[in-house]
């Protein structure tokens, strides 16, 4: 399952009154494990970035003007998305700035990004498990005590970044336990790792019953998880 958390940075907030796209930032995740394969990518808006969008992302005129045109990293950026759930925050915000670039292009050989992605927002997942409460971003990460200190200007791929630390806690954190560490540093050896792990001289492990509290307990998490992924758990 290959996902990715994606957020773009813009001139302002309508793309049919010329607002464009300035900055891509994606983080991959697969089996819910970040890979570190990002895409980040600054854009020349062939226009000006107004003042008041200036001081929400920090992003300038001078900066930008050696930046590529998107029609230059189109492909780059598609072919990194292609076939992946694409994980947004208010996603029709970003898609709408995507599909507009899409279609300015001389020859669209892409259509809509949904053609080619599964488009989830998180924004609407957050609204339907914390309902009637602010969901935004900064809100989130408080409330589910996420370090976003960080964060003292909106940036696409930081926010792609605090979106993933966010999605991942909201619909039960990490899911691939597996002993990754143990793996690496048991490549070269030529004993099985079974029996790496193996403890000797060891007293016997003492079993303990779940009460009922507890299995109440874990039902309850199944439930939260179920309604927040949208899927039924059954472990």
């Amino acid at each position: 399952m290959r996902q990715i958390l994606l957020d773009t940075e813009t001139t302002g907030f309508d793309p049919h009154n010329g607002d464009r796209i300035i900055e891509i930032g994606a983080v991959e995740m697969i089996k819910r494990r970040l890979t570190h394969n990002n895409y980040h990518q600054y854009i020349y808006p062939e226009r000006s970035v107004p003042q008041d969008a200036i001081d929400v992302h920090g992003i300038t005129d001078d900066f930008l003007k050696d930046k590529p045109l998107f029609s230059a990293v189109v492909d780059d950026f598609m072919e990194y998305v292609q076939g992946a759930e694409l994980i947004i925050h208010n996603a029709p915000f970003d898609v709408g700035f995507i599909n507009n670039e899409l279609s300015l292009l001389p020859n669209n050989k892409w259509g809509k990004i949904e053609d080619h992605c599964q488009i989830t927002d998180s924004l609407k997942l957050a609204r339907k498990t914390y309902p009637g409460q602010r969901n935004s971003l900064d809100a989130l990460c408080k409330r589910l005590y996420i370090d976003n200190s960080n964060r003292t200007l909106h940036g696409a791929l930081l926010d792609s970044e605090i979106l993933a630390d966010v999605y991942l806690t909201m619909t039960g954190g990490q899911t691939d336990l597996t002993l990754s560490h143990q793996t690496d540093k048991n490549k070269n050896s030529k004993q099985p790792l079974s029996q790496t792990l193996t403890l000797q001289n060891r007293a016997p492990l003492k079993v303990l019953r779940t009460t009922t509290e507890e299995l109440q307990a874990h039902q309850q998490k199944l439930t939260d998880l179920s309604k927040a992924s949208s899927k039924n758990l059954n472990w």
